[in-house]
């Protein structure tokens, strides 16, 4: 942390150093994509770095302005964001910088070994799949067709063909399909309680229909919660505003019963066929998302004592980079390099699914996509789950 105060009170706006009044957030997104890939292809070794809450007014003179803690809580996910719309795979590390007695916040983008980085997919009508920038100065700077083809001639100079590389899910062989065990989502902690007061609202529901007394309720509670549990008199209303709370209440409870109890481990193996070590290599996954298809973001606490503990940030940094949207799943891990005539597991902790009952019979593509810094071109291929 002493080494980022260093650089945020000794460094100027450059080609590697960027300098941001404010936090981006949701509504600065597109920013956030265009500066993360200019820096990325900026023509500098080593690390690279937005410093936000800084700039330089009108006379030369560096100004810091306080950057709010929720910034830094995960919400926009800024490296998630990275993961889902740029490629090669850029790693950033965003953390608050304690300078002058005002905090600052750091992105640090480590050393870029695979230019050009650019959109994998559309953003916006102004930032689209195939856009890259560079910084030139201390501006960003939209990447013309010869600044490309002049990265894209120099990668291939300097690099090996793709086909010497094989991807796929480990065995006797490398397997190009996994079967998955489905299971019972109807079970999960949170759904059995939404079915309990679900039904408790349709018992007071109609006793309010007919005039009934409240015995049928309290009869109604003590079958579905047990006779230790104490009936509270609540109307419908009350217990639909307590059900809208479910998920989060047994938030712990489903990630066990998901990740724990009855979650499959993926493994995905990489086998470098070639005569030369692969280079600073990382891949990328992405697969659909459906509302029975669960993957676990980070390891889920582990139950301990009747109450659940958070793992270790040791155990947690094992597990790969996982990025959720409404359509799709993507999965990120960092390599490094492939020896030759290796077969390596390509995550330290596998990762981690749930998939129910409702997609037995059906089979989801996994789109693969390899990086590495001397790599012709991106390894790419599709391999198959079947439930």
């Amino acid at each position: 942390m002493k080494r980022l105060g260093k650089i945020v009170r000794s460094a100027t706006p450059s080609t590697g150093v960027q300098f941001r009044p404010s936090e981006y957030g949701s509504a600065g997104a597109r920013d956030f994509l265009r500066d993360i890939i200019a820096l990325a292809n900026a023509p500098v070794e080593g690390q690279r770095y937005i410093i936000v809450g800084a700039e330089i007014d009108a006379k030369g003179r560096k100004l810091l302005r306080e950057v709010g803690r929720e910034d830094f809580t995960g919400n926009p996910s800024y490296q998630a964001l990275a993961n889902e719309f740029i490629e090669p795979p850029v790693r950033i590390k965003y953390q608050p910088v304690m300078v002058d007695g005002k905090r600052v916040g750091v992105y640090e983008i480590g050393d870029c070994q695979d230019r050009p980085y650019m959109m994998r997919v559309d953003h916006s009508e102004t930032l689209r799949r195939g856009d890259a920038y560079t910084r030139a100065n201390d501006n960003a700077v939209k990447m013309g067709r010869r600044q490309l083809q002049s990265l894209f001639e120099q990668k291939f100079r300097e690099s090996v063909s793709d086909a010497s590389i094989e991807i796929g899910f480990p065995g006797e062989i490398i397997h190009k399909d996994r079967k998955i065990a489905v299971c019972d989502l109807a079970q999960l902690p949170s759904a059995v309680a939404t079915a309990k007061l679900k039904q408790l609202i349709d018992i007071k529901s109609g006793m309010k229909s007919s005039g009934s007394t409240t015995m049928v309720a309290r009869l109604t509670h003590a079958r579905l919660f047990g006779t230790d549990s104490p009936y509270e008199d609540r109307s419908p209303d009350e217990l639909a505003a307590e059900m809208r709370q479910i998920r989060q209440r047994f938030r712990n409870q489903d990630e066990h019963y998901l990740f724990e109890q009855h979650s499959q481990e993926l493994q995905f193996v990489i086998y470098n066929q070639g005569d030369e070590i692969i280079h600073d290599a990382s891949l990328s996954l992405v697969m659909p998302n459906h509302a029975a298809f669960y993957v676990a973001s980070q390891l889920p606490r582990i139950l301990k004592d009747d109450r659940f503990v958070d793992r270790t940030p040791a155990e947690q940094a094992e597990y790969p980079s996982v990025a959720l949207s409404d359509d799709s799943v993507q999965v990120s891990s960092k390599l490094g390099d492939i020896e030759s005539g290796e077969l390596m597991d390509i995550f330290t902790a596998p990762l981690r699914v749930c998939v129910g009952t409702d997609l037995t019979g059906r089979r989801f593509g996994v789109q693969y996509s390899l990086f590495a810094k001397n790599l012709r071109a991106p390894a790419r291929g599709k391999l198959r789950l079947l439930f």
